[in-house]
Order: C-alpha cells, then sequence, then structure tokens
C-alpha cells in the first residue's frame, strides 16, 4: 500500500516538472511573440493554456485521492500539500504568460515595445525565463541550495521592474499613454512570474527541511 503511495507521489512530482517545463515554454514564446510581433506564437501560447490548465487539475486530483486515501503524515504530508501549492502557482505563471502574448497580439503589426526601452524588458523577460528554467531542476532534484539562490535573480527583477518604471515616466517619454501602459503591464507580469518562481522554490524547502526559508511562510 505505502508502495503505491509512494509511486503515485513520484508521478505527481514529475508531473510538476513537466507542468514547469510547460510554463517555461510558454513564457519563452510569448516573449519572441511580443519582440517580434509575432501572431502565430501569440496565439500558440494563449491556446495552448488550456494544456497547463487540464494539468493542474490532474495534479490536484492526485494530490486529492492521496490525502483522502492515504492520510500521509510528517515529510509526506509536506510534500503532497506543498504539491497542491506548487501547481497553482505554476498555473498563475502560465497564465502570466498568456498575458504577455496577449499584449503582443493586440498591438500587431506593430512592435509593443518601443526600441530605447526594448534592452529593460529583454532583460526582465530572460531574468523570468532563466528563473522560471531552474525551477525545474529545483523540484526534480530537491535542491535546497539552488532553491534560496533563487531570491538573487528576484533582486534583479525587482530592480528591472524600477528602471522599466523610471523609463516610462521620464520626461523625455515620446510614445504615448497606450505604451507606457503596455510597458508598466509588462514589467508587472515578469515581475509575478519572478515571485511566483521563488515562492515555489520555497515550498521545496519547506518540503526538504520542514521551514520556509523566510520568517513569513506564503499563503
Amino acid at each position: 500500500m505505502r508502495e503505491a503511495f509512494y509511486d503515485q507521489l513520484d508521478r505527481t512530482l514529475g508531473d510538476l516538472v513537466s507542468i514547469t517545463r510547460r510554463v517555461e515554454s510558454a513564457v519563452s514564446v510569448a516573449t519572441r511573440a511580443l519582440m517580434e510581433a509575432d501572431l502565430a506564437a501569440a496565439e500558440s501560447v494563449i491556446s495552448g493554456d488550456a494544456a497547463i490548465d487540464l494539468a493542474r487539475e490532474r495534479v490536484e486530483d492526485s494530490c486529492f485521492a492521496l490525502l483522502s486515501l492515504q492520510q500521509p503524515v510528517a515529510t509526506d504530508l509536506r510534500t503532497v500539500v506543498a504539491a497542491l501549492r506548487m501547481v497553482s502557482e505554476l498555473e498563475r505563471m502560465g497564465d502570466l504568460a498568456v498575458h504577455v502574448a496577449k499584449i503582443a497580439r493586440m498591438r500587431v503589426p506593430d512592435l509593443a515595445v518601443p526600441a530605447d526601452v526594448r534592452p529593460t524588458v529583454e532583460q526582465m523577460a530572460a531574468v523570468a525565463l532563466q528563473m522560471v528554467h531552474r525551477v525545474v531542476d529545483i523540484i526534480e532534484r530537491r535542491d535546497v541550495e539552488a532553491a534560496l539562490d533563487l531570491a538573487a535573480a528576484d533582486e534583479e527583477m525587482d530592480g528591472l521592474r524600477r528602471q522599466s518604471f523610471r523609463d516610462v515616466l521620464d520626461e523625455g517619454w515620446a510614445h504615448g499613454v497606450e505604451a507606457a501602459v503596455d510597458i508598466a503591464l509588462l514589467g508587472r507580469y515578469y515581475e509575478r512570474i519572478a515571485d511566483h518562481a521563488v515562492s515555489v522554490a520555497n515550498r521545496v524547502v519547506f518540503v526538504v527541511t520542514g521551514e520556509y526559508p523566510t520568517a513569513d511562510a506564503p499563503a
């Protein structure tokens, strides 16, 4: 009976890794759509979100079955509960990639990102994508050290977000209100992807150690 429990738990954790890879792809393709005014890429991210939602439902169903049928305790209970929280975070990251794609789609055939703020937005996208990529290994290996290191990348993202605000609020901004709103939203979307990546990593730390890496436990 316990062997079946651990088999199902391993499959659930494997599903989390697969979802994270899907999210990584969604962020990458959405960014390409944004930077290249690629309508097909934007549409593929938007339509592909249903697969992430479905995968989330499967993980939730598996976790609820483990909780109700196996009544896990200690580390096993932490793992199941953390998996439920992580899959929700990952699904939200997929939604944020969709929001990026929708801005790209809305501005096609034009580019949503003016040339003079492109470096900042590109760097935000690169940091977000790298953080999602690192989360794959963090979940797969339950790597506490790598999870704790992710906070440094999040600080870089926060700095880039502040830079994007300075760009649009500069008195020399010449791209109008719509472009300013787009940049503000894009900064928020990439920043939230990074925040969710850190939250997922923190939950891995909790699974392994029984404690969150900060005094304030995530909701």
